[in-house]
C-alpha cells in the first residue's frame, strides 16, 4: 500500500520544497540533512504496510490472527492426546490406573476401567496429536510390576478419541470468516455445531429437528371433535384426578401451548472422518444433553432433548474389470488399487456434513483406476452388483468392502 514511499522518492519530494536557489546535491549540507529524516520515513512506511497486513483477518499472521478472533470468543483448537482402548488377557490380569505401556516409538498410560471383567481399560497415548492415532497391535509394558506377571497379552484394539493436531492457521481463519455467515445463537444449528466441533475428537455434525414418535406440534392442537368429545366430558364421570389432567391438558393444546417434546438428533464424525466409538458419541452426549432430559444440564438450552449419534459406514463391495499395461497384473497393484478408492471414500466423507446424501459414483472409482500407472483401462465397474451410482443415507458415509476382479 506504501510501496511508492521509498527512500529515493521521499528525498525527492522533500528536496522539491527547498528552494532551487540552494545547493541540494548529493553530498550538500541540505541534502545530507534531509537524508536521515527520509531514510526514517522510508523505513516508517515498511512497518505501516505490516501493520496494515495485520489489522486485516485476512493477511495477518497467526499472532495477530488470534488476537482478532479472540475478540469474537474464538480460539484456535490445542492439539489434543488419542484415547485408545487396551484388551488384557487373562482378563482378571491387575491393571491399575497409570500402568504404562509401549507399541513402537509412542508410549500410553492407563486412564481408566472400561470393564474389568473384560479386561477393557482406557489409554491415554502420551504424545499429542493425530500421529497416536495410526497405531493398533500389540502393546509391551514400560515397567515390571508384580501385578503384570500373570499378564499373557496386551492389545491396543481401537482408537476411542481421536487425537487432534494443533489447528492449522488456515483452517482457523476459514473458521473464523465461517462465523460471521453463520451466526451461532442460543441453540440454533449454528451454535451447536460450533460448540460441538469444539469437542476433542469431533470432526463434524449433522443437527436435526426429529421429533418424538413422529408427532409434530400442530398435531397437538384439538380439532372440532376433540373439543365435542371434551366438552362432553365432566368430573362426575372421569373423577376429579382424571378431569382435572385432561383440563390442563386440553387448555394448554387448545393455546398452542403443548408441544410434543421435539427432540435434536445430533450425528458426529471423528476428527478422522470415521464411524465414531460409542466412547466419543457417549462423550458428546454428556457435553450436550447428559440425561437426555432437556433440563439444560449440559450445553444445550433447556426444552432441548438431545439424541446424539455417531454417523454409519456403508460397506460397499466393488468390482472391477482391469486390463493392465505389460508385466502388471492385480497382485502387483492391489494395495495402489485399494489405497486409490480409500482416498476417495475418504474424500467423501470429509465433505459428509456439509453434504445432505453423499453419492458414491462409478466415474469417480474408473477415473482413479485409470490414475494407476499399469493400468490401460477399466470396464464394467459394479458397486454392491450394480452398475448405478449409490446414493447414502444422510447419515451414512462409504466404507470399503471387498475389491474383486
Amino acid at each position: 500500500m506504501f510501496e511508492e514511499n521509498d527512500f529515493d522518492t521521499l528525498m525527492e519530494r522533500m528536496l522539491e520544497n527547498v528552494s532551487d536557489e540552494l545547493d541540494k546535491r548529493e553530498g550538500s549540507v541540505i541534502y545530507d540533512a534531509i537524508a536521515p529524516a527520509a531514510l526514517e520515513l522510508a523505513n516508517m512506511y515498511v512497518a505501516l504496510d505490516v501493520v496494515m497486513d495485520e489489522v486485516f483477518a485476512d493477511t495477518a499472521s497467526y499472532y495477530y490472527l488470534i488476537k482478532r478472533a479472540a475478540e469474537r470468543g474464538i480460539y484456535p483448537k490445542e492439539e489434543t492426546n488419542a484415547e485408545c482402548e487396551l484388551l488384557v488377557v487373562p482378563s482378571d490380569t491387575q491393571i491399575a490406573v497409570n500402568d504404562r505401556f509401549a507399541l513402537g516409538e509412542f508410549n500410553y498410560t492407563v486412564a481408566s476401567v472400561i470393564d474389568a471383567t473384560q479386561g477393557l481399560y482406557r489409554l491415554i497415548c502420551e504424545t499429542a496429536g493425530s500421529a497416536g492415532n495410526q497405531q493398533l497391535g500389540g502393546l509391551i509394558p514400560l515397567e515390571t510390576k508384580e501385578n503384570l506377571n500373570d499378564m499373557e497379552s496386551a492389545t491396543l484394539t481401537r482408537i476411542l478419541i481421536p487425537g487432534e493436531d494443533e489447528e492449522d492457521v488456515e483452517v482457523f481463519r476459514e473458521r473464523y470468516f465461517s462465523s460471521f455467515n453463520q451466526i451461532a445463537f442460543g441453540g440454533n444449528k449454528a451454535d451447536y455445531k460450533e460448540k460441538i466441533n469444539d469437542i476433542a475428537g469431533v470432526g463434524g455434525c449433522k443437527v436435526i429437528r426429529a421429533w418424538s414418535s413422529g408427532y409434530k406440534p400442530a398435531d397437538m392442537i384439538p380439532g372440532e371433535d376433540v373439543t365435542s368429545w371434551y366438552e362432553s366430558q365432566s368430573e362426575s364421570t372421569l373423577g376429579k384426578d382424571v378431569y382435572t389432567w385432561l383440563k390442563n391438558v386440553y387448555g394448554a393444546a387448545k393455546e398452542k401451548l403443548l408441544t410434543t417434546g421435539g427432540t435434536v438428533k445430533i450425528i458426529i464424525i471423528t476428527s478422522e472422518f470415521s464411524v465414531p466409538s460409542d466412547v466419543l458419541v457417549n462423550t458428546v452426549q454428556t457435553a450436550l444433553d447428559p440425561e437426555i432430559s432437556g433440563e439444560g444440564d449440559g450445553i444445550a438450552p433447556i426444552g432441548h432433548v438431545v439424541n446424539v449419534k455417531g454417523v454409519q459406514g456403508h460397506r460397499i463391495d466393488i468390482l472391477l474389470n482391469l486390463v493392465y499395461k505389460e508385466g502388471f497384473t492385480y497382485t502387483v497393484l492391489e494395495s495402489s488399487i485399494k489405497e486409490s478408492i480409500d482416498a476417495y471414500f475418504s474424500e467423501l466423507a470429509k465433505t459428509w456434513s456439509e453434504t445432505d446424501n453423499l453419492t458414491v459414483r462409478l466415474s469417480q472409482i474408473e477415473s482413479r483406476m485409470l490414475m494407476i500407472g499399469g493400468i490401460l483401462d477399466v470396464e464394467d465397474v459394479k458397486l454392491n452388483g450394480s452398475s448405478e451410482n449409490i446414493i447414502l443415507e444422510y447419515d451414512e458415509i462409504p466404507i470399503r468392502g471387498d475389491v474383486n476382479i
